[in-house]
């Protein structure tokens, strides 16, 4: 089951499938109540949530938080 995005925490990893595309991320700040600072950890570009669910969530959306070998917490 997907996470809330009010459930999300600075310095947290997580993992968030939209659309048929997988994003691993860290949260870097929170910048509104729905909406934080992110930092990619494969190519390390920042962006906004808002960017990543700008045009909704697809039938396969799911947020989850991963530890640092990239199991689902």
């Amino acid at each position: 089951m997907a996470m809330a995005f009010d459930a999300l925490r600075v310095g947290r990893t997580y993992r968030m499938k939209n659309y048929g595309e997988t994003r691993e991320f860290e949260v870097v700040r929170r910048l509104s109540d729905k909406n934080y600072l992110l930092k990619d950890k494969i190519t390390l570009e920042k962006y906004e949530l808002y960017e990543l669910v700008q045009w909704g969530t697809g039938k396969d959306y799911d947020l989850d938080e991963i530890n640092d070998f990239g199991d689902i917490i």
